[in-house]
């Protein structure tokens, strides 16, 4: 199977469509992958580190206020599908899929109208922009949440599967992780926490308050946070005015890139609540403190959060609510009760959905397998 692959802007878009990929591979091992997004945007940068060729197009956003900016964007959204064009007439796919943000939507009206196969998939349970414009252009629409359906107008071509999962968070032992991390045995907790590829202030000052109030006060606790690309500089000038850079048990990195070694080697996530970062905890079974984003369509974080936290498998804390005392107290009491962490790991776990990658296989290859009868009853 010949799959172009397209979503972009944040690790969150482009992380699904990685795994469909590791989804395909696994059962399809012969079957041949491109990417298309954005020469700036961090698709580029995890297409190419997986070894995925990669087509840029331009294409950008739409501003929300009053912006010149949104005069070359017009010119863009009418240039892209041609351009678009060119790249799916090369690769000949069988079949593109998208995984949302504005670089998906050239792509699959390109393909749309070429004839091609087209999937895309909503990790969020309210659809994002680029999911909206296409619905009524692709073939068929996966979702996470079965309430997603409610919003969308073409119901009858939308499926329900669940979040696409990278094989590397499948069977990955704890002590395995730490071993590879070279975390030293000394270490009895490890804290992870992470605001997304981009970063967010909020969780980067959450983070140092941790570690300043909790972390470097316990010799057997190992941290590690994710900055992000545009707030890193900004989180490494705290936490060296903090003389923490001193402690060789905290860690903070621009991107994390093999997340789901971190993951496992945690005890305790602290991050947003953003679909896909879910997916993987329930996966891996690991108990979190959420903190979701107040700045998403529809506050659709927080809801995803709240879901987590009434069943227990999760603590949900609201930005506006967020304190150093709150954050590092809470994590003190986690780090102080092994019970507490036990039983929201189970209940974490209860998320998980094991036959998700087998659901959208069949999907993909009959959406395929349908369109080539077409072409040969046409032809």
């Amino acid at each position: 199977m010949r799959v172009l692959l397209t979503g972009g802007g944040t690790s969150g878009h482009v992380t699904p469509a990685l795994a469909i990929i590791d989804i395909i591979r696994a059962r399809e091992p012969d079957s041949q992958f491109a990417y298309i997004g954005t020469e700036k945007g961090i698709e580029k940068r995890l297409a190419e580190k997986e070894g995925i060729p990669f087509y840029p197009i331009k294409i950008q956003g739409v501003s929300r206020s009053i912006s010149p900016k949104n005069i070359k964007t017009a010119y863009l959204v009418m240039t892209a599908p041609a351009k678009a064009k060119k790249i799916i007439q090369k690769f000949k796919p069988d079949v593109v899929i998208g995984t949302g943000g504005y670089v998906s939507w050239a792509p699959l009206k390109a393909a749309a109208e070429l004839g091609i196969p087209t999937i895309i998939h909503e990790s969020n349970s309210v659809p994002g922009l680029a999911v909206r414009r296409l619905e009524s252009k692709v073939d068929t629409i996966l979702t996470n949440f079965e309430g997603t359906r409610n919003c969308l107008k073409e119901r009858d071509k939308t499926i329900c599967v669940g979040n696409p999962i990278r094989t590397s968070f499948a069977g990955i032992d704890k002590a395995e992780a730490r071993k590879k991390l070279g975390i030293d045995d000394s270490v009895r907790f490890v804290v992870l926490s992470f605001g997304g590829s981009l970063g967010a202030p909020k969780l980067n000052e959450a983070a140092i308050d941790i570690m300043r109030e909790f972390s470097s006060k316990h010799d057997d606790v190992e941290h590690f946070h994710s900055g992000g690309r545009n707030y890193y500089k900004n989180a490494m000038q705290i936490f060296a005015g903090y003389s923490l850079e001193k402690n060789k048990h905290l860690d903070i990195k621009e991107y994390i890139y093999d997340m789901s070694l971190y993951m496992a080697a945690a005890d305790l996530c602290v991050c947003r609540a953003g679909a896909m970062t879910l997916t993987e905890l329930a996966m891996l079974g690991k108990p979190a403190i959420l903190i979701p984003s107040p700045n998403v369509t529809d506050n659709h974080q927080y809801k995803n959060a709240k879901a987590l936290a009434d069943k227990g498998a999760a603590i949900l804390i609201q930005e506006s609510e967020l304190s150093s005392d709150l954050i590092a107290s809470t994590v003190e009491r986690l780090y102080s009760t092994p019970s507490e962490l036990e039983r929201m790991s189970r209940a974490v776990k209860s998320f998980a959905n094991p036959s998700v990658g087998d659901e959208i296989y069949k999907e993909i290859s009959k959406l395929v397998r349908c369109k080539e009868k077409i072409k040969r009853k046409e032809g």
